[in-house]
């Protein structure tokens, strides 16, 4: 790390004449965050005015190493310089999840790609990282792979040093490394080769001759990574041949690499060019010229998971996607979130508290979701009572989740129905004697009345407060409809009822049968898949326990 002078005022001259814009970018949506491109930038002049200002200011900037594309594959000490910085510059080639690590304030700066072409004005970036640290801001400068391996990350330094800004690297994980590694691809095996050369494979065009060393590529048995090098691949090839490689070397191009959107092609160096050309094999890639290509056949793990490539799209709530999207994404599928419910506190709690406040003549509490316990308990807390208020209180909890949601209550139900639904609830209170017996049942507003009503029938006293509310998100996410829209989903899951009628209801009946066609459906129980049918919808996955495990698996078994 190289550290600027602490006091003293000396003179630097950096380039400035930025004002603050807002843009739309690739990234997440941030109402709280700035957001600027560097075309944007390019009309303000970045790098053509300068100002002369002192050192000394608390200006920090970090150059993180983003990884090949899987979020996933971040540092741990980048993923935290993230979090601490005032200011997010990211490439085109960084995971825009990586964004969800940054402060709600933070301003974002996309560097990227804008309109399909690369902004390669690599001094705005320059200039733009020093005035940002100038302004006394720590900056993270957020790159796809590593910033020092065909990452420009030295120039940026550069720049750094003569401003006098200190500045810290944060190494990634380099794309050749990684999306050979997702490819089944060792690098180097004892008993195949024990070196290996990275090259770029787009040179600067400027240069009139190349400054690759194709002979000592070509001659030696290590294994070639080449970056960059699609457009060039003829080239390339030819090259290797005509410097003694083997037109029987086996190569395989890894595209989008670590990304559930990896693709991969394999051949040989005589041949790799042309099939390229004829599936239109396109950048982001690299090339991996040597023998260890022949062992992706034995050791594939990544792209021959049984959901690989598969578009999933998950309409839960935004707080509960995660769960069932990791589930779905080690397998393989590429999921999109697109919360159709959004889970906010009741319109009162004069009812919850009222129920609360007599407690101790319930005998029975019963749980139908893990909301339920959720916003139950959050209210108990809110009144200063914990679950010691329940007293002998017994407990039923509907479904494994929400029984394993009561655990960190000390809870553990003496009732977990069989069926997991309401009338599996029914069943279990009818082998009992109800009558006079005090039950309470917080629910969402909009739950059926099968428990209440049934309780009642058999002569107990119900309480039935609402604990929370579904409601309508106030929109959809731009990439779920986009990806509905292109086709590129290609099942929806739907984990109840209200998931089903709030989606009809944002995109009308119509556009959604329009965009649901020919995509699998899957309904996580009975009950949503009657919602589904209803609506016009053709249930292709339903499982027979109706817990996203079991979904997850009859969704697994459907693309069997």
């Amino acid at each position: 790390m190289r550290g600027a002078p602490s006091n003293g005022l000396c003179p630097v001259t950096v380039c400035t004449g930025i004002n603050n814009g807002l843009m739309t970018s690739p990234g997440k949506n941030r109402s709280t965050a700035h957001q600027m491109s560097l075309p944007e930038m390019a009309g303000k002049n970045i790098g053509t005015s300068v100002k002369t200002m002192p050192v000394g200011t608390s200006g920090f900037v970090y150059l993180i190493g983003a990884g090949p594309g899987d979020p996933g594959l971040i540092t741990v000490k980048g993923r935290d310089c993230i979090a601490r910085a005032d200011v997010v510059m990211y490439d085109y080639l960084a995971n825009h999840r990586l964004l969800g690590h940054a402060r709600p304030d933070a301003e974002l700066i996309y560097s990227g790609k804008v309109g399909g072409a690369h902004n390669r004005e690599q001094r705005q970036i320059n200039g733009l990282l020093v005035q940002k640290a100038l302004e006394g801001k720590v900056v993270a400068r957020l790159k796809g792979g590593d910033p020092f391996v065909f990452g420009r990350g030295g120039e940026e330094c550069e720049a750094l040093v003569e401003a006098g800004i200190p500045f810290e690297i944060v190494p990634g994980v380099t794309a050749g490394i990684g999306a050979a590694a997702y490819a089944g691809i060792p690098l180097t095996h004892r008993h195949v080769t024990t070196s290996v050369a990275f090259v770029t494979g787009h040179e600067h065009p400027a240069k009139e001759t190349s400054e690759i060393d194709w002979e000592r590529l070509s001659l030696g048995s290590g294994t070639v990574v080449f970056y960059m090098g699609v457009k060039n691949l003829p080239q390339i090839t030819a090259n290797l041949i005509a410097h003694g490689r083997s037109p029987d070397t086996p190569v395989a191009l890894v595209r989008w690499g670590t990304h559930p959107e990896q693709e991969v092609l394999e051949g040989t160096l005589a041949g790799i060019a042309e099939q390229a050309r004829q599936v239109g094999f396109k950048a982001p890639a690299i090339t991996v010229v040597g023998e260890v290509v022949r062992l992706r056949e034995r050791l594939r793990w990544f792209d021959n998971r049984p959901l690989f490539g598969r578009g999933m799209l998950v309409t839960r709530a935004a707080d509960q996607a995660g769960e069932f999207g990791d589930l779905l994404q080690a397998l393989g599928a590429r999921v999109f979130e697109c919360p159709t419910i959004a889970i906010v506190p009741p319109e009162s709690w004069d009812e919850m508290d009222a129920a609360i406040a007599n407690l101790s003549a319930c005998g029975w509490i019963i749980f139908t979701s893990v909301n339920a316990v959720k916003h139950f308990f959050a209210r108990l807390a809110e009144l200063g009572k914990d679950s010691r208020a329940l007293g002998n209180c017994r407990v039923a909890a509907v479904g494994p989740k929400t029984a394993a949601s009561l655990l960190p209550h000390g809870i553990r139900p003496d009732l977990v129905p069989a069926d997991y639904k309401a009338e599996g609830v029914v069943a279990e209170f009818a082998k009992m004697e109800m009558s006079g017996v005090r039950v309470l049942f917080p629910r969402a507003d909009r739950a059926r009345e099968v428990i209440p009503s049934a309780l009642a029938q058999m002569r107990a006293e119900v309480l039935a407060p609402v604990a929370y509310r579904n409601v309508l998100p106030d929109k959809l996410p731009a990439d779920a409809i986009q990806a509905l829209e292109e086709r590129r989903i290609d099942c929806i899951t739907f984990t109840s009822s209200s998931t089903v009628d709030n989606l009809a209801k944002v995109l009308g009946v119509n556009r959604l049968l329009g965009l649901l066609e020919g995509v699998a459906v899957a309904a996580i129980g009975p009950i949503t898949a009657t919602t589904c049918r209803e609506l016009g919808l053709k249930v292709a996955i339903e499982p027979k326990e109706y817990t996203l495990a079991a979904m997850t698996a009859e969704i697994v078994q459907y693309y069997s």
